[in-house]
């Protein structure tokens, strides 16, 4: 086992065992029980929602290391809210705001807001992003994203926002739209000895757009289902006239179901995905596999073309209490055109993970993910998908 593998199971059995013990038997060990339990309860990490609080939150700290940023330390707030008390239709709103740092000097906030209204006839997503940390790039297509001597390191700052305000229009179908603005600039970069064309990273890219949205949705919670199914199509436009460097267009197709299987809350979920690209599409808006949700493993942006496929499936097993395990096995393509995907070019993947519930529905996840020759550990909120 390498250094790398073991670090990172060390910490998922750590976090597990602690969790363990705030679920012990207070006859057993009612000290332990009571300790762990108060320091859950000052983080707000309760297990269920308080609607008297404007925002119910919770703040957690958590290790993570992946290739990208080495060993670092994430920092969770996850609130809950109601916006209207006496809407009893509408599930509960979410705001998740995720920061991390890590010892190569990567900072950034993720914030994730599902906000549910008038008694769910209208549903408001944002998405933003702000950070500042090395990415790597090994060029376009899978024959060179496979080699690791065309590897690029360099440091990628970014700034994302996305939008998008869903209406109802039957009893389980919404049709919505947004907008998408996304910048990347890349420096410091390094070549090494890679003989892959980097020249497209010198320059920064505005990619500001516009975005529709249709979807189909039986999950019992957006969140966190344990039934259901999602199927979602989503079309963004983007172009000078309205700010963007480059003129393309980006079309994506999710297809998510939800089965209850075993004891408790124990379920099978499985994902089908594609994002296609067409137009002049700058380099960070590229499709890619990776990550901490699709195909977790893979180093993010290692694997980038035009077009994308890929599909997964989990079993997420409930233990007794608020504790969690998760298997799934994945596998994806990339290519540069729907006509050039080849069998012979699958990217497998592998992996567990270990859950907690810091709230209602909300669960803290870490996950060990397994592709071809590359490995990641992940701390995240919420499933992966």
């Amino acid at each position: 086992m390498t250094k790398k593998y073991g670090l990172a199971l060390s910490l998922l059995f750590s976090l597990n065992t602690f969790a363990n013990l705030s679920v012990s038997n207070p006859q057993d060990d009612t000290s332990q029980a009571s300790w762990v339990d108060n320091i859950l309860e000052n983080l707000g990490a309760d297990g269920g929602f308080d609607n008297t609080k404007a925002i119910d939150f919770s703040v957690l700290p958590g290790p993570f290391y992946n290739p990208e940023m080495s060993l670092g330390v994430g920092i969770s707030a996850i609130g809950l809210y109601q916006i209207d008390e006496q809407d009893t239709v509408s599930q509960t709103s979410s705001l998740v705001i995720n920061g991390f740092a890590s010892v190569n000097g990567s900072v950034g906030v993720v914030i994730d807001n599902r906000s549910f209204l008038k008694e769910d006839q209208w549903r408001v997503y944002v998405d933003a992003e702000i950070a500042d940390a090395p990415d790597v790039y090994y060029g376009i297509g899978y024959q060179q994203n496979r080699q690791d001597d065309n590897r690029v390191n360099f440091d990628h700052r970014q700034l994302s926002l996305r939008p998008m305000l869903l209406k109802r229009v039957s009893e389980s179908a919404f049709i919505g739209a947004g907008f998408d603005l996304s910048y990347a600039k890349a420096s410091d970069i390094d070549d090494g000895e890679s003989l892959v064309d980097s020249s497209l990273l010198d320059d920064s890219s505005s990619a500001v757009g516009v975005s529709f949205q249709a979807n189909f949705d039986t999950r019992d919670v957006v969140r966190n289902p344990y039934e259901g199914r999602l199927l979602q199509l989503d079309l963004g436009l983007y172009h000078p006239s309205i700010g963007s460097s480059d003129n393309f267009q980006t079309l994506s197709f999710n297809y998510s179901e939800y089965l209850q299987l075993g004891p408790r809350d124990s379920l099978l979920a499985w994902q089908f995905k594609s994002r296609f690209t067409y137009g002049d599409t700058p380099w960070h808006m590229l499709s890619t596999v990776g990550g901490g949700s699709a195909l977790r493993g893979y180093t993010t942006g290692r694997y980038r073309d035009k077009q994308m496929v890929m599909s997964q499936a989990e079993y997420r097993w409930d233990l007794p209490g608020r504790h969690g395990m998760v298997f799934w096995l994945g596998a994806g393509a990339i290519a540069p055109q729907l006509s050039l995907f080849s069998s012979d070019e699958i990217l497998p993947n592998v992996g567990l993970g270990y859950r907690f519930e810091v709230k209602s529905r909300v669960n803290l996840r870490l996950d060990m993910g397994f592709g071809d020759g590359e490995s990641g550990f992940y701390f995240n909120v919420d499933e992966a998908f």
